[in-house]
């Protein structure tokens, strides 16, 4: 959900994206540099996750990247190559993080938890990276709690300027970082959801993040955890905006070369599960490590986070994923049935575009954000509709594109039981849900 600064969540790209190319010579880990030629999963060729096609140009050409993700044999981290730049993909972004309510509850939540537990207040500044349209900071903002978003997609800051939340349209880095820091607008908390993994400069990034915190300041990042990726087959979850995937060994080899120290995490159910850890300055000892931290460290390192034949073992699971699903949509054509999906979220479009799906199979999708109905999703061009066409068709199946919010989405949509409607999730593996 949210989705840089974001080179986060955001999520819409321009029509002539920019291209770095990347050969098998120089291909490098964005981290450490090493050259990367280890496959974790290739997921062929793909457009970009975001990039929406306007029905009135449903025959205009779109480019294909390649979806193929390394992991490096040096430190491990998993990765995608960087095909179009962070500014064609965020700068006019399609997500807004407020039309999903258990987004919405899922940040009332944290704030309120937040808040008590380092006693933040009117005296305290809080900056978000990759704010989006305000959905996070607008409840600081009703505690009194002096804010400062920033957010690249100019048209999503728009929406909450328009919530009075301060916010600044950039990416994070060094650079930025530099120029906040001297207007003293430093942070005592410093929040970064769905943001870590979006960003193709890392060590640039966490660099920034560095110099934006004050001395004694926190730093919590939510991110997709790769441990459930791997366990669950979340593929889908793969796409061109999300560079990195992250475990937490990972990210604490990144973040201690900038001089950061996890000391806590927890574990989340969001995204199909995620981690949020809390960071502080290495030399900062007011914030001892806990209990959490160390247990997950060694639970990764049991699991085979720490070797490299872990990694890739993960491409065969994806194989048989897809024939599940392809398997299932091939026996409900045959059987006359009508099948439709639900949401257009990114993840969505990789599991479409991998699994070879169009409009044979999915006559179409809905979803709640005027900014993606009357489109099309990119490369399988299925139409995307208001949730009401569902009521009109009477389809037999809906299938869940944002299975991570399933429960939400089967409320919402509960009535489609009335003509023996039943939903149908496509990951950890196809499943048709009463």
């Amino acid at each position: 959900m949210k989705r840089v600064t974001r080179s986060k969540t955001s999520k819409k790209q321009s029509s002539k994206p920019k291209r770095s190319v990347a050969t098998r010579h120089d291909r490098a880990c964005r981290f450490c540099g090493a050259s990367l030629d280890k496959t974790f999963v290739d997921l062929g060729m793909s457009p970009l996750a975001n990039s929406y096609i306007k029905s009135e140009e449903s025959n205009r050409m779109e480019p294909f990247y390649p979806l193929h993700v390394y992991v490096c044999g040096e430190c491990l981290l998993v990765q995608l190559e960087e095909f179009t730049s962070p500014q064609s993909i965020f700068g006019d972004y399609a997500y807004f993080s407020s039309y999903s309510e258990s987004w919405l509850d899922h940040a009332k939540r944290y704030v309120e938890n937040v808040a008590e537990r380092f006693a933040l207040g009117a005296q305290h500044h809080v900056v978000e990276i990759a704010s989006n349209d305000g959905y996070l900071l607008q409840y600081f903002l009703q505690r009194g709690v002096p804010v400062l978003g920033i957010e690249p997609a100019a048209n999503v800051a728009a929406v909450a300027k328009k919530k009075g939340i301060p916010s600044v349209v950039k990416f994070l880095g060094v650079k930025t970082a530099r120029e906040l820091a001297k207007k003293k607008k430093r942070a005592d908390l410093l929040i970064g959801n769905n943001v870590l993994a979006h960003v193709p400069n890392i060590n640039d990034f966490v660099g920034g993040l560095k110099i934006l915190l004050k001395p004694k300041g926190v730093i919590t990042m939510e991110f997709p955890h790769l441990m459930r990726l791997m366990a669950e087959n979340q593929f889908d979850t793969i796409y061109h905006e999300h560079f990195s995937y992250l475990s937490l060994l990972a990210v604490e080899r990144v973040f201690a070369k900038h001089g950061l120290t996890l000391f806590d995490v927890e574990e989340l159910p969001t995204h199909g599960g995620s981690l949020r850890i809390y960071a502080r300055h290495t030399n900062d000892a007011s914030k001892p490590i806990g209990s959490r931290i160390v247990e997950l460290r060694q639970r990764e390192a049991q699991a085979g986070f720490g070797k490299l034949q872990h990694y890739l073992s993960f491409a065969s699971q994806v194989e048989k994923t897809k024939q599940k699903l392809l398997t299932f949509l091939i026996g409900a054509k045959e059987s006359g049935k009508s099948v439709v999906g639900y949401g257009a979220p990114a993840k969505g479009n990789t599991l479409l575009n991998y699994c070879g799906i169009r409009t044979d199979f999915l006559d179409y999708t809905v979803d709640r954000s005027p900014y993606k109905q009357g489109h099309l999703l990119p490369g399988v061009r299925i139409p995307i509709f208001h949730p009401d066409k569902i009521k009109e068709t009477k389809p037999d199946y809906v299938l869940i594109l944002p299975w991570n919010i399933r429960d939400e989405v089967m409320q919402q949509m509960s009535f489609i039981r009335e003509w023996g409607g039943q939903f149908v999730v496509p990951i950890p593996e196809v499943k048709v849900l009463a």
